[in-house]
């Protein structure tokens, strides 16, 4: 299998944890790319040119949440969300990550413009988002030696990308356990496998 990724992305990042957490290296190939490029072979394979996308013998899928549970589906199992209940706390912990890192790639997009075609009134919607999502989620954070979940994968990937992007935004005391998660979660092979670049 081939996973086209770039290695900035955390939504690649997610499904590289993942593939890492299951032991599929051997299995799944990563194809750097840059989606600004628009390579034929990535167009092909996600015709928005985005990462990441993954190519199997059935086809591709787009889309980190997506992959993740293919992968799950058919090479585990693995543990992605809790059982019962408690899985749907875990999905919409998930999904408020998720948003988190639109958040945060949009502030990217946007920093990455001339300065005079910046949106002030974007950028700070867009934070105001990030940092309401931040202290929602942080209630949710459990730090657990267990392997970790599809939601702990996309919290602590949103946690390290913020940092890596807005090293001056100032958000951890509003979300000290979601700190504690990502700091336990960053010493896992997976992660320091796949940090940002």
């Amino acid at each position: 299998m081939r996973l086209f990724i770039n290695s900035g992305s955390p939504f690649a990042r997610k499904c590289r944890i993942l593939v890492r957490e299951m032991g599929l290296v051997d299995r799944v190939q990563d194809v750097p790319t840059v989606t600004l490029d628009s390579v034929p072979e990535h167009i092909a394979v996600n015709p928005f040119a985005q990462v990441p996308a993954l190519v199997t013998d059935q086809g591709s899928l787009v889309d980190s949440t997506l992959i993740c549970e293919w992968l799950a589906a058919h090479y585990g199992p693995y543990p992605l969300y809790p059982k019962g209940e408690a899985q749907w706390l875990a999905r919409q912990a998930e999904a408020l990550a998720d948003g988190i890192l639109e958040a945060a790639v949009k502030m990217v997009i946007e920093h990455r413009r001339p300065e005079h075609e910046r949106s002030a009134v974007w950028l700070k919607r867009w934070e105001e988002g990030l940092r309401r999502a931040l202290k929602a989620v942080d209630g949710q954070c459990v730090v657990s030696d267990a392997p970790p979940g599809l939601a702990e994968i996309t919290l602590a990937s949103a946690a390290t990308y913020i940092d890596f992007r807005f090293p001056k935004l100032d958000w951890h005391a509003e979300a000290p356990r979601l700190v504690a998660l990502r700091d336990q979660l960053e010493k896992r092979q997976s992660f320091i496998d796949t940090f940002p670049a």
